[in-house]
């Protein structure tokens, strides 16, 4: 199986075959996911940190499970723990954690450009679980197997991104990450939660108008405001938000009947989505993507380590 990568930090630095490789590969993990013992010695002696210094749950908690069930070693590392707080710099922080003699480092950080930055000096293979409004390329990848598993194939799939996309590392990878497997993206947003520039994200539409938009849509992804993120008040309030973006039962008509909804969590009911589509039986694959998130980073770091062929199988 080629695969030739050291990291994961940017998206666009993947193929459509590196990107077919790790949705594969995450496949052949499910059955793993799905024994009673739900743990393989694929990754066994190997030592992986979770530097973490920003608050996350679905992130960290799966990249966690995942290590677990990989057999890997791992060390939590982070917010008021790390060294930081005491004035360290971040390159004494990653240099003092390599001379343990580590494998691979998970981080977090609310700065963009940080994973990369630890790539440079650590030595170590590195993976970015999002980095300020930058990436966010483990999401991506889910995002990806979660459509894909449902619909069987990605290209030609129109989707659309709806939201807060000024301020989204989602968008970062997810649009780039969609473009090269073939769909055609539309991101919906009022203009104050547009960036500048919403053309180098690479989206083929730029609309606000939702409800002209959802008829068209295989696959509508509404993302988190990110209220911590926010500069300012860029809409009147999250009730006209909703009333205008929000996806309501009342809007279900104007969507496919085959049409999925998309999520990365942690959802603000009542705003970007109603309860009613939220838990949607047959269009919420919220709950898949959970899911996903295991099964697409044990396979990334089984991918980028080198794991051993027997211990997938074992």
């Amino acid at each position: 199986m080629a695969f030739n990568h050291k990291h994961l930090i940017d998206i666009t630095e993947y193929s459509a075959d590196d990107i077919m490789t790790v949705l594969e590969t995450a496949v052949r993990f499910k059955e793993v996911n799905e024994r009673r013992i739900k743990q393989v010695p694929t990754l066994k002696g190997v030592t992986v940190v979770n530097m973490f210094n920003e608050p996350s749950t679905r992130t960290r908690s799966s990249f966690e499970i995942a290590e677990k069930r990989l057999s890997a070693n791992s060390l939590n590392f982070g917010g008021s723990s790390t060294s930081s707080v005491k004035g360290e710099s971040l390159v004494d922080t990653v240099e003092t954690l390599c001379a343990y003699k580590i494998d691979m480092i998970i981080v977090r950080d609310k700065r963009a450009g940080v994973p990369r930055k630890i790539a440079d000096v650590s030595g170590a293979h590195v993976i970015d679980a999002g980095d300020g409004k930058h990436q966010h390329p483990t999401q991506a990848l889910l995002d990806l197997y979660s459509i894909w598993e449902r619909k069987g194939d990605l290209r030609g799939l129109k989707v659309g991104v709806v939201g807060d996309i000024g301020h989204s590392r989602v968008c970062g990878s997810l649009i780039p990450a969609l473009k090269i497997m073939g769909c055609e993206v539309t991101v919906i947003a009022p203009p104050t939660l547009m960036p500048a520039r919403p053309d180098i994200l690479g989206a083929d539409h730029v609309t606000s108008k939702l409800d002209e938009a959802l008829p068209e849509l295989d696959v509508v992804y509404m993302l988190r405001i990110q209220r911590e993120r926010l500069e300012g008040a860029p809409y009147p309030s999250l009730r006209e938000y909703n009333m205008l973006y929000g996806l309501t039962k009342e809007r279900e008509p104007l969507m496919k009947p085959d049409a999925l909804i998309c999520h990365p969590g942690p959802i603000n009911r009542g705003v970007e989505l109603d309860s009613y589509m939220a838990d949607h039986p047959q269009r919420s694959i919220i709950l898949d993507q959970v899911y996903a998130g295991i099964l697409t980073r044990m396979a990334e770091m089984y991918l980028l380590l080198g794991g051993s062929e027997d211990g997938l199988t074992a």
